[in-house]
């Protein structure tokens, strides 16, 4: 073998592996941030505790059968009914961002997104307005985190708090009345930038998916959420979805984004971790008194927003400030709620070189909300003081 065709193969390689490193980027951050708290909490059998199976049952069982929908081009059969129902960009993007935010006030924020995401791209892919899909899976991603605010059942964090401190129905809803009025109006007006220029099919319609097929893939999706909400054991629903997707769909299995499931179990080994640090732990109680609100919203940033409610609640008991900052708090960085490692997993997959310019975007929306409803909350508790 010459030099040149060496140099070709080295080359070849090369760009496979940087390919490789590039569409799991996020997973290596993730398993090495797991990596280095593991120097500092080495593994012990309280690891097996940092692992929520519910979650992740639930969460493969959704992907499962969000893929078997797609073998059946389901979504771009749902895309183009949308497109012509709606008309223009505008009404488009109003359409999916607000059934993300309405869904995950049933399904969770996580669940939401994995199900309402692929119906974004195929919505813009159908009406050849790609340019958009930054912006829309933004929106998204910051509608499915605030719309479940509002119940004890719209978020992990919120049943968790809910239960811990013993809170009130009519409490719950009145704490947190303004932090969802204030999100309604910011994800209304901001999707009103979005011209109302008309939109037409790019492609030809896609033909309607099987009647019986669809029915049972929607029974299926809805045994994947009971999971989450401990309807049944999570084995039942996990071997029950398995083997009827096995049966019906088996290639849905191949296109999986065990990447994502491989990020959640590094991510909860690094919250885990971190809580478990006692120079964490001592810092964390030392501030919190200052301000549950900013200390919550901050702790969010750094270990994401239902781990933040779980460490926190042991060192106050100011419940309505922190309730609000785990949940505006899921605003922020990319790990300030799993939801968003989704989102971003699911940008990339789509349009890899646009990560930096989706980061950029996803960076002062998320944080421009977050300002405006820490102010909002500031703001109530001088008018109510």
């Amino acid at each position: 073998m010459d030099a040149s065709v060496k140099q070709s193969v080295k080359h070849r390689y090369g760009k496979l592996i940087l390919d490789a490193v590039k569409s799991h980027i996020v997973l290596l951050v993730a398993i090495v941030a797991a990596a280095v708290t593991c120097v500092f909490v080495p593994p012990d059998t309280a690891y097996i505790d940092y692992f929520d199976p519910d979650t992740l049952s639930c969460l493969f069982c959704t992907l499962l059968v969000v893929n078997a929908l797609k073998q059946r081009h389901f979504f771009e059969w749902l895309a183009v009914k949308i497109v012509t129902a709606f008309g223009n960009m505008r009404r488009v993007t109003f359409a999916l961002v607000f059934v993300t935010y309405f869904g995950s006030m049933i399904m969770a924020n996580d669940m939401a997104l994995v199900t309402f995401l692929p119906l974004g791209y195929f919505v813009l892919s159908s009406c050849g307005q790609n340019r958009y899909t930054a912006f829309v899976f933004v929106m998204q991603n910051v509608a499915a985190n605030l719309g479940g605010m509002l119940t004890p059942f719209g978020n992990p964090q919120n049943l968790y708090l809910y239960s811990y401190y013993a809170i009130g129905a009519g409490e719950f809803f009145a704490i947190m009345a303004l932090p969802f009025a204030v999100a309604l109006l910011l994800i209304a007006g901001t999707c009103m930038i979005v011209k109302p220029e008309r939109v037409q099919l790019a492609s030809a319609p896609a033909a309607a998916p099987p009647l019986w097929r669809m029915i049972a893939y929607f029974i299926l999706f809805a045994l994947s959420v009971m999971i989450v909400f401990r309807v049944f054991p999570w084995w039942v629903g996990l071997a029950v979805v398995t083997l009827a997707v096995l049966l019906l769909e088996p290639r849905s299995f191949l296109f999986v984004d065990y990447g994502l499931l491989l990020t959640f179990c590094a991510f909860f080994i690094f919250s885990g971790n971190l809580a478990r640090i006692p120079a964490v732990s001592a810092a964390l109680g030392a501030v919190v008194g200052f301000s549950p609100l900013l200390v919550g919203t901050a702790s969010c940033q750094v270990i994401s927003n239902v781990p933040s409610a779980v460490l926190l609640s042991r060192f106050t008991s100011d419940y309505r400030h922190l309730l609000v900052a785990v949940n505006i708090g899921g605003l922020g960085t990319p790990i300030s709620s799993l939801a968003s490692l989704i989102t971003l997993g699911e940008y990339r997959k789509h349009d890899p070189k646009g990560t930096l310019r989706y980061l950029g975007l996803f960076s002062l929306i998320n944080f421009t909300f977050l300002a405006v409803l820490i102010g909002a909350s500031f703001l109530n508790d001088l008018i109510f003081a």
